[in-house]
C-alpha cells in the first residue's frame, strides 16, 4: 500500500500539504518536493506558518497537485518532521537535482534576504 501511495507522487512537480491550525482547521499549501528512501522532502522558510503548525501538530495530509494546489489524486494521511544538519543539506541537493536552475535561483534570493529555511520530511502513515 505504501509503495502504491508513493508511486502517485512519481513524476509530479508539486504536492499539496495540509497542516492544521490550533482549532483543527486545515491549511493547504502547494510545495516542491523530492523523494528519497520512501520519504518525501520539501524546503520552506523557517518563519512560515506551516512550520509553526507542524511544530505544534505533526499530523498532515498530502496529495499530488498542480501549482495552484488542485489535487491530482487522493489525499493521504502522513506525519511531518522538521529536519536540520546533514539531512537539510542532502534535501537541498535533491531539490536542485529535480528543479535545477529554478531552485538555485530561489536559494540565491533567499540568501540575499537573509532567510533561513528548514526541511520538512513527510512520512506516510
Amino acid at each position: 500500500m505504501r509503495e502504491e501511495t508513493l508511486a502517485a507522487f512519481v513524476g509530479q512537480t508539486y504536492l499539496n500539504l495540509e497542516s492544521y491550525r490550533k482549532d483543527g482547521q486545515g491549511v493547504q499549501t502547494p510545495l516542491w518536493f523530492a523523494e528519497e528512501g520512501g520519504v518525501l522532502y520539501s524546503s520552506t522558510p523557517a518563519e512560515s506558518w506551516k512550520v509553526k503548525r507542524i511544530r505544534r501538530n505533526p499530523k498532515v495530509r498530502i496529495v499530488p497537485s498542480t501549482l495552484s494546489g488542485k489535487p491530482r489524486g487522493e489525499w493521504v494521511e502522513a506525519s511531518a518532521r522538521l529536519e536540520d544538519g546533514r539531512a537539510a543539506a542532502r534535501v537541498q541537493e535533491l531539490l536542485i537535482k529535480k528543479y535545477g536552475w529554478q531552485k538555485k535561483l530561489i536559494n540565491f534570493f533567499a540568501r540575499l534576504r537573509g532567510r533561513k529555511s528548514v526541511v520538512i520530511s513527510i512520512h506516510l502513515s
